[in-house]
């Protein structure tokens, strides 16, 4: 049975009149990559900041380890960024990271290994003040390594870098993961889910919308894209038809029709021609990730 590393149990946050958090309820399990998905402000950043012990939860609970150490401690196997570190700008990233280490009371001797994985070990000795957003970025995740966490917490970790430093801190991401670090992130860009995670939780004004593999939810029956002459024949047609699940409009004679079991759209023409109606287009497609984000967030 996998290990439970964190577990929230109908976590609420409410700031005086406004409820940021409402009931919020999942598991974080050893070895994944999971992703908190949902617009800005839907209440991401403060689930972390609760579960990390510093923001207050108003009512519900969450265990780390299965409640099996005080939060405390449990803290100390837990490495997480959730703001901008405050790096000396005229110290080096080594010294840096030698200071993070004296504050947290860490052994030195893991910094040239976290260097290696953030792929900074060749710029080590310049000032942090040299640095770019994205190598700073990649800085704050060593600093997060440094104590050989369990699980590593990234609060939008792509935040304000170009495609290079995006596509750098998506590759270091997977890394830390392939070597056997948890890791839970909030993010309000899908395509850095669909790239870097297993699983997510979608949210949207503090509550939950979804939460599973990210292979489940958009493991749909797809849907056809269609052209008739006569459409509202067709669409009476349609209304009779067990295995579709809703039909809408595109153009004025296309028509997409979303399934609820599996059907080809061979045999989806074959029967449409058996009943008279003659397709001018045809096509099946597979919803993507984007499609049933919209559909969960609408």
């Amino acid at each position: 049975m996998p290990e439970t590393i964190l577990e929230l149990k109908n976590l609420t946050k409410r700031f005086g009149k406004s409820t940021a958090v409402s009931d919020l309820s999942f598991s974080i399990e050893k070895g994944n990559v999971y992703g908190i998905l949902g617009p800005n402000g839907s209440g991401k950043s403060t689930t972390l900041g609760m579960v990390l012990n510093v923001i207050n939860v108003t009512s519900g609970s969450f265990e780390w380890f299965s409640d099996t150490m005080d939060t405390h401690d449990a803290l100390k196997k837990v490495g997480a960024i959730i703001e901008s570190p405050n790096f000396y700008p005229n110290m080096s990233a080594k010294d840096n990271l030698k200071l993070v280490c004296k504050i947290k009371e860490i052994d030195e001797g893991n910094i040239e290994n976290v260097l290696k994985t953030v792929e900074l070990l060749d710029r080590q000795h310049d000032q942090f003040k040299t640095y770019s957003l994205g190598m700073k970025q990649r800085l704050a995740i060593a600093s997060a390594l440094l104590n050989n966490p369990e699980i590593l917490i990234l609060d939008e970790p792509t935040n304000g870098l170009d495609p290079k430093g995006i596509h750098q801190i998506r590759e270091i991401i997977k890394k830390i993961a392939h070597n056997g670090t948890t890791i839970l992130l909030a993010s309000h860009l899908l395509d850095e889910v669909e790239k870097i995670c297993t699983h997510v939780v979608v949210i949207r004004q503090g509550k939950k919308l979804y939460a599973g593999r990210v292979d489940e939810m958009n493991a749909s029956f797809g849907y056809i894209e269609a052209s008739v002459e006569k459409l509202d024949n067709f669409t009476s047609f349609l209304d009779r038809l067990d295995f579709i699940d809703k039909f809408d409009n595109i153009e004025h004679d296309q028509i997409r029709i979303f399934l609820n079991k599996d059907y080809s759209a061979g045999e989806f023409n074959k029967l449409c021609f058996e009943k008279g109606f003659v397709l001018t287009h045809l096509i099946k497609r597979k919803e993507s990730l984007e499609e049933q984000f919209l559909k969960l967030t609408n």
